[in-house]
Formats: structure tokens, sequence, C-alpha cells
């Protein structure tokens, strides 16, 4: 095997070199994985437990996943929406299925799928609802994260993410995330949708409060507005059901999907609603030349087919309770706060400690990659196929962390 940091360090060097510095990546070079499991070019093995953002929910290489790319590439990989192909309307028919919607709208990334909603929203306010042209306005809550473009910073109270990308689309009101009173005081006449995370990744793992996405779902109905649930992160299995907003037996109007629909292969994202909200546009009003393509049709609807039996979603249930119950067991010994569901977990780190980058460098030089958000929060986020004797890897390097910088 090649020494350690033997090639690790020119790669880093000509990535730093080469790239427009819009990340602040650690410094190891994926060069393998399988399952949970990455491996390094200098051939360091690492446990994954940020699984691409949950876009690896099944895992590197899913063997079902990886079969349907490899038939599909011998086959046929774009058509564009020009015309139709054998994949789209069975992938269409079997997410909608999923979903329990009419309709499926195909898009790419999860950013491209909520500007999809966004336009649909305020399509169905002026030609549904009666809102007057130009008026439409979308609640949204603080601490959100749906994505990058122009528009979607604009809703953005993260300063990083939008700080020097003005001018800023207007139409969007801002009100505090679980807080129902706040929701229902900037509902009016000119809201055409809600658009939450049914549990907020970016911010922290952040999970409303009991009540709060009933509560939501209660005032939309009353009101008159769409309920629209960005599941990007949250959905397919992560939280241990097909959709976050199960867990309360909550149906947004619309769903946006991405990340893991793709399987790790393929940038694959969505919206799925009833036929009297995506009905609302017509040819030529919005589309994709690659959304919808052959090879993310293939790879999805083997996706599907996984959740379809239930499995991913129970073992989120089954492994990510071992995961919680032993990050509470480091409450008041480094850590402050967990919060999460399922395979997924936001660890606030005593801030006298170490940041979260700081967490993360040393998780890394013991074999565990994970990822910092705010400050001194780390985000955990194993793949789905991940073990219980794996959790406990995580768990027992991140306590040596903790342990070390006592």
């Amino acid at each position: 095997m090649t020494s350690v940091a033997n090639l690790t360090a020119p790669a880093v060097q000509e990535a730093e070199q080469y790239t427009a510095h819009n990340y602040h990546p650690l410094p190891v070079v994926i060069a393998e994985a399988e399952g949970a499991w990455v491996t390094d070019v200098d051939g360091r093995r690492y446990l994954d437990c940020l699984a691409g953002y949950s876009a690896l929910n099944f895992g590197h290489r899913h063997p079902a996943l990886i079969a349907a790319a490899h038939e599909q590439l011998d086959r046929v990989t774009l058509t564009s929406r020009a015309f139709l192909h054998d994949q789209f309307g069975p992938f269409c028919r079997e997410l909608a299925r999923l979903a329990g919607k009419d309709l499926v709208l195909p898009m790419n990334s999860g950013a491209e799928a909520v500007e999809t909603a966004i336009k649909v929203s305020r399509k169905w306010g002026y030609k549904v609802k009666g809102v007057p042209d130009g008026r439409a306005t979308i609640i949204v809550a603080d601490g959100n994260f749906h994505g990058r473009t122009t528009t979607i910073v604009s809703f953005s109270t993260d300063p990083e993410a939008r700080a020097d990308y003005g001018p800023y689309t207007p139409g969007f009101v801002v009100v505090p995330y679980g807080d129902l009173d706040a929701l229902a005081a900037a509902i009016d006449d000119t809201t055409v949708a809600v658009l939450l995370e049914p549990i907020q990744g970016e911010a922290g793992v952040l999970v409303p409060p009991r009540g709060y996405l009933p509560g939501v779902r209660r005032l939309c109905t009353e009101r008159g507005v769409l309920f629209v649930a960005d599941e990007i992160q949250s959905g397919l299995g992560r939280t241990g059901a097909t959709f976050a907003c199960d867990d309360e037996q909550v149906v947004p109007d619309m769903y946006v999907l991405g990340k893991a629909l793709g399987g790790g292969i393929v940038p694959v994202s969505a919206v799925a609603a009833n036929r009297e909200i995506l009905g609302v546009l017509r040819p030529g009003e919005h589309g994709s030349t690659f959304g919808g393509n052959p090879l993310a049709c293939a790879v999805a609807r083997a996706v599907i087919g996984l959740l379809e039996t239930g499995e991913p979603q129970a073992r989120a249930r089954e492994v990510g309770a071992r995961l919680h119950e032993r990050l509470a067991g480091l409450v008041g010994q480094g850590l402050t706060a967990v919060r999460g569901r399922g395979l997924w977990a936001g660890i606030d780190i005593d801030p006298a400690l170490m940041t979260g980058r700081e967490a993360s460098v040393r998780l890394m030089a013991r074999g565990v990659l994970a990822k910092d958000t705010h400050g001194s929060t780390l985000r955990l986020a194993p793949p789905l196929v991940v073990t219980a004797e794996e959790i406990d890897v995580a768990v027992d390097a991140l306590a040596e962390v903790l342990r070390s910088a006592a």
C-alpha cells in the first residue's frame, strides 16, 4: 500500500489551485467506495457518516442501483423531453404512487425542484386561487436551506448563503420555524404557498415541535394555501419513514424530492402533486433538457423499488435508535445537545472544547467522515445500509475526540 499522505497532499493542492473556493472540504481525497465505507488515494478507509448530504441513502455503489445504471448505459442515456423514452412513463407512475400523488415533474438538482415548486405555486395562485398578477407571496421559515439559486438565496436567513448576491427576488415572507401563531399571522390574500423543510437539515437537523406540521397542514387547508414540503434531505428513508411528514401522518400538497432519488449515481429531482396543482403547466412554460432522462429514470426506478420494500425505512428506524441512544450518553460529556430522527443527527459540541470543523478533522484522523455546520454543530447522516456495529465505531470515535479535548 502506498504510504499515507503520499498522494493526498498533491491531490489537495491541485484542487486548491484550479477550483473556485466555494467549498471548504476536509483534506481527504476519495478514490473508491462501497456500502458505508470509502477509501482514499493512499488506501486509508473511512466510515462515511455524511452520505453525500443524504444523496447516498442506500450506500455507495448499491448493487441494484449500479445494475440499473449499467443496463441503461448500454441502451440509451438521453433523448431530451422532445421525445418520450421507455423509462419515463414508468418512473413518473411509480414515483407518483410512492408519494400518493397524481403527477410528477422530474428535474435534476434539488434547487431546480425547489424552483419548480415556486413557479408552480405562483402559477396555481394566479390561475386557480385568483391572486392578482405579480402579487403572489410564499411563506418560508428562518434557518431554511432550499438551494443556492438567486431566487432561493433571496429568502435565506444565512448570511454566508445570501450576502453579495442581490438584488434579491421579492415575494417571500420569512417566519420563525416551528411557530404556528407567526405562520397564521403571516398568511394573507396574496399567500399562495408555505414552503418548509419538515426537518431543517443545514440548520443543524432541527426537528420542529410535535404538532407543528399537522398545524401547518390545517392552516393551509383552512386558508386555501398550498403546503409544499421540501423533503430533499429528509425524504426517501432518512428519518425511518418514506417521508419525514409521515411521522405525524401529514400529507403536503406538493413534495419536493431529490438527492437520494438518484441513488448517489446521477442527479435526479422531482416535484409530486395532484393534477389540480401540477396541471396548471402547459407545454413550453417550464422544462429541462436533462430532466427525466433515461439514465436518471432507470436509476430512480431502482431507488423506488428499494423503498417499496420498506426495508431501508425499517433499518433507519432500528439502527437510528442505536445512534441516538449512544449519542444521548455523550450529552454532558462534551456534547450539549443531540437532535434528529432515524439515521440523522445534529450534534452540538461544547464550544469551549472545539468547533465543528475541528471535530470533523479529528474524526477524520480516526477514520470517520462527518461535516460541521454553524460553528460547533456536527451532522451525522450515515447511509441506511450502516450496521449497529458501524454506528458504534462512529460514536466511539466521537467519544475519543471529546475526551481528548476535555
